[in-house]
C-alpha cells in the first residue's frame, strides 16, 4: 500500500483544512497541502519486490516495482543549483529496455506516449535506481506532462524556502494528483511557460 497510516492521517487533516479555505486561513495562492508538510523528517522509501507484472497504479506506478529511491544524504542547497539534474542522471540503454519490459510496454515508445520517470524525480533528490523508474504515460490525463509541472512547482518552493526538500518528496510520491489540482490556473500557466514539456514542444 502506498498509504501509510502517517500518510493516511495527514489526509484527514487536509479534508479538516479544506473547510477553512476561503476564509483566510490558507495564504492566497498557497494550497493547504503544502502548508502541512513542513517537517524535515526523512522520507523513507519501501523495497522494490517484484520486477515482472507491473502495471500502473492510475496516475502512479505499481508501489511493487517502483516505490521510489532517493539519494540518502542529498540536500536543498545541491538540487537547487542549476542543472544538477544534469550531473547526476545516470540511466542506461539497457536499464530503460528493463523498465519498460517489467511494465510490458514496447521500447522504444511512440514519440510522446511515455517518458521514462524517475518516481521521485532527480531535482527532488531522487535517484537512478530502478526502484524509482517506471514507464509513465501522457494519457489519460493528468499524466507525465502534468506531473512535471508539479515537479518544477515543488522545486520552485523548496529552493524559495517555501517546504523542505523531504516534504517535497513526500508530496510527489504519495499525492502530486492533489497537489496538481490545487494549483491556481494562472500559476500552472506561467509554469507551462517557464517549465515546456519536451513532449508537447514537438507535437
Amino acid at each position: 500500500m502506498r498509504f501509510d497510516v502517517r500518510i493516511a492521517a495527514v489526509f484527514i487533516v487536509v479534508a479538516l483544512t479544506g473547510f477553512y479555505w476561503g476564509q483566510g486561513s490558507v495564504p492566497s495562492g498557497q494550497p493547504a497541502l503544502i502548508g502541512l508538510f513542513q517537517d524535515n523528517e526523512p522520507f523513507v522509501t519501501d523495497y522494490r519486490v517484484k520486477d515482472a507484472d507491473c502495471r500502473a497504479d492510475g496516475p502512479y506506478p505499481d508501489h511493487e516495482c517502483t516505490p521510489g529511491a532517493v539519494f540518502p544524504d542529498v540536500t536543498a542547497g545541491q538540487v537547487c543549483v542549476s542543472g544538477y539534474s544534469k550531473t547526476v542522471r545516470k540511466v542506461s540503454e539497457s536499464l530503460k529496455k528493463r523498465v519498460y519490459r517489467s511494465y510490458d510496454i514496447a521500447y522504444p515508445p511512440p514519440f510522446g506516449s511515455y517518458e521514462l520517470d524517475h518516481f521521485i524525480p532527480l531535482s527532488l533528490g531522487g535517484n537512478n535506481d530502478i526502484a524509482n523508474l517506471w514507464p509513465f504515460a501522457a494519457e489519460p490525463r493528468p499524466g507525465f506532462i502534468e506531473k512535471d509541472l508539479v515537479v518544477n512547482y515543488l522545486r520552485q518552493n523548496v529552493c524559495g524556502g517555501g517546504m523542505t526538500l523531504q516534504a517535497a518528496q513526500r508530496a510527489i510520491a504519495t499525492y502530486w494528483v492533489q497537489v496538481y489540482e490545487s494549483i491556481d490556473a494562472s500559476e500552472k500557466a506561467e509554469l507551462k511557460k517557464l517549465y515546456p514539456s519536451w513532449a508537447e514542444i514537438r507535437r
